[in-house]
């Protein structure tokens, strides 16, 4: 494998010439560019970019850790972050961690033993003191969907405001008995879109009722079973509102498999605006939250933070209602 001294051998200048023309300096000669360029061409020689990196003390790589890679909003997301990334010179490293706490760990001790620049993590718990520790450390740190604080820098959309878009729409068709099938509480989303919902119903003097409230819905069971288990409890409701579209859809596949209408018996909201909103029958009638704008947002807020420009604060994305045919 040809080395820079091999090129500079071959282009008759020295090593350091080699060196500034490979950086773009603009101080070598345009003759002298051309021998260089000419010589790496011949001998096929590669620059070694990780010892440039060591030197330079940053990779241009960059790592996006998400909870879940089936779940169909982090295609958008990811596609945002990757894009943006690359226009900026950075490589994106995607890992999955499937909601593992352990397998998350694994993946910040290996990438940071691999100098990667900077993370964006959309996996965020109440327990997340490891990620913590990382701030701590110096290594930038950018928050995507989940927060943690107030203190970091975070992208996320209003999910208060857009679960109050939700019900506030769902009463003004005339529901008033509304579930909701809600995610896990240890997760900060989940808790602000359920006080969006309970804002909502007393806004409108509407009684909470904790009976037609499931939260804890997980990516396994993602709305089917919490659904039949509502029906089956005989709790009247007009309407449901699911905390994400693909809870709204597997509800709707519930309310169904009981012998029931979607919208003429029970109405359903998600909250996504993803694809799978379209194919649905009925169509689902969702808040639209800008999927590729989280992604671009975040990325473009960490490499900011490599870059030197410290200003944490929380960037918050607005969200818009879909009208469909999902609510009566």
């Amino acid at each position: 494998m040809a080395t820079l001294k091999d090129v500079a051998r071959l282009a008759g200048v020295s090593a350091s010439t080699v060196s500034r023309t490979l950086s773009g300096n603009i101080h070598v000669d345009e003759q002298t560019q051309q021998k260089v360029w000419a010589a790496i061409k011949e001998l096929k020689y590669k620059p070694n970019i990780l010892a440039k990196s060591l030197k330079e003390g940053r990779t241009n790589t960059v790592a996006l850790i998400i909870p879940n890679i089936r779940n169909p909003i982090f295609p958008a997301v990811t596609r945002g972050a990757e894009d943006t990334a690359r226009k900026n010179g950075f490589t994106l490293i995607l890992c999955n961690t499937d909601e593992d706490l352990s397998v998350e760990k694994d993946y910040i001790d290996k990438l940071t033993n691999r100098w990667v620049d900077g993370f964006i993590f959309a996996t965020a718990r109440d327990d997340s003191s490891h990620i913590m520790e990382l701030k701590s450390q110096g290594i930038p740190v950018v928050f995507m969907i989940r927060s943690i604080d107030n203190h970091s820098d975070t992208v996320t959309v209003d999910n208060r405001g857009g679960a109050y878009k939700a019900v506030d729409y769902l009463i003004s068709r005339g529901c008033t008995r509304i579930a909701f099938i809600n995610g896990p509480l240890d997760i900060d989303l989940y808790r602000q879109r359920l006080d969006g919902y309970k804002n909502a119903l007393k806004e409108h003097g509407i009684p909470i009722d904790d009976r037609l409230i499931v939260n804890d819905v997980n990516d396994q069971d993602n709305g089917y079973h919490a659904m039949l288990n509502l029906l089956d409890k005989g709790i009247k409701m007009d309407a449901v509102f699911a905390a994400s579209d693909p809870k709204a859809v597997n509800a709707i596949k519930a309310i169904k498999s009981r012998g029931l209408s979607v919208p003429g018996d029970i109405s359903v909201i998600g909250f996504d605006d993803l694809d799978i909103a379209t194919i649905v029958e009925p169509s689902l009638t969702t808040i639209a939250q800008p999927a590729y704008d989280i992604g671009t947002t975040a990325m473009d807020t960490l490499i900011r933070l490599i870059d030197g420009h410290q200003n944490a604060k929380p960037i918050v994305l607005d969200t818009h209602l879909v009208v469909r045919q999902s609510v009566r």
